[in-house]
């Protein structure tokens, strides 16, 4: 029997029968650390595959795949569900799960807003902290009725921290610059900027460039103001400013007008906490990692080998 076949027949007894070692030597006539020799190179060659299917498991090898190649802090990767329904709770709760297991603790952590960071707070346990701040780092007070406002995500993980929260009381982005301007230098305004610009860690997601996009959905943008940024190459908004493909910001003038931490200050920060999941977010991913917006990424399997194979 060549090495090869002998290690299919050895993984077989291991992993079907349940044999051990020991048991696989007798039976094939070989030594107990001759099996555990073809039971690794089973591995190695791909002739075994271990999955662990359970949606709070993680791919530990692309994260370190993930590491290497981009010179992040940290990766969390879970696995990908089939169809990808469901891939931004499961994404969620692995950043609530991070966040949770976090040392140290930040004392002052800034937060943006939109639909998976609201996921991320439903998901975060009580007690998750204690004594935490939590600032709002980009405006986010609604313009219509839309649900899961910024003030509610912020006030419920600094709620289960234990904590305060410091809210931005400003829409995210304003019509005219003189108004940003003004609000901007209100006293009470500028004390929460300054305490973002000072947070010890930073937990944002990112928007898609297209009318599906939160800050359509919250009344800042039309469907085709989006339509007309991504003509001129936005990919998508990170903290409501839109970049395209290399991470720059596409319209100086509406980032003029909107209010809130600039990317500077993610791309400075020792501890910059990137979640993003789904397939129409690979291209606004691939410019925040690529552009060193973050230190650590949460996302799902698809979304971390489309970074690898495209980078």
């Amino acid at each position: 029997m060549d090495e090869e076949l002998l290690a299919v027949r050895v993984a077989e007894l291991y992993y079907d029968e349940n044999k051990t070692q020991d048991e696989i030597g007798g039976l094939l006539g070989i030594s107990r650390w001759k099996a555990g020799r073809l039971l690794a190179e089973a591995r190695e060659r791909g002739i075994v595959r271990i999955e662990i299917v359970h949606p709070r498991a993680r791919r530990l090898t692309v994260e370190r795949q993930l590491r290497e190649r981009f010179g992040l802090v940290d990766a969390v990767v879970v696995p990908t569900p089939e169809g990808e329904l469901g891939v931004t709770a499961r994404v969620a709760q692995a950043a609530a799960d991070f966040l949770t297991s976090l040392r140290p603790v930040p004392r002052v952590l800034g937060v943006s807003w939109g639909r998976t960071l609201t996921e991320v707070a439903e998901r975060i346990p009580d007690g998750w902290a204690t004594g935490v701040t939590v600032v709002q780092i980009n405006g986010g007070v609604s313009l219509n009725r839309r649900p899961g406002t910024a003030a509610t995500l912020a006030s419920t993980i600094a709620h289960r921290g234990r904590g305060q929260v410091v809210l931005l009381p400003s829409p995210a982005i304003l019509e005219r610059l003189s108004t940003k301007q003004a609000i901007e230098s209100d006293r009470t305004v500028a004390a929460v900027l300054e305490r973002a610009a000072s947070a010890h860690a930073y937990l944002y997601s990112a928007g898609v460039g297209d009318e599906h996009s939160a800050l359509v959905e919250s009344g800042y943008l039309r469907a085709e103001d989006v339509e007309e940024l991504a003509r001129k190459g936005a990919i998508g908004d990170v903290v409501g400013r839109y970049i395209d493909a290399n991470g720059n910001i596409v319209d100086p003038a509406l980032d003029e007008r909107t209010l809130g931490l600039g990317l500077d200050h993610l791309r400075a920060a020792s501890t910059a906490i990137f979640v993003v999941a789904g397939q129409a977010k690979h291209d606004i991913a691939r410019a925040v990692v690529l552009s060193g917006l973050c230190t650590v990424l949460i996302t799902d399997e698809s979304t971390a080998r489309a970074l690898l194979e495209d980078s």
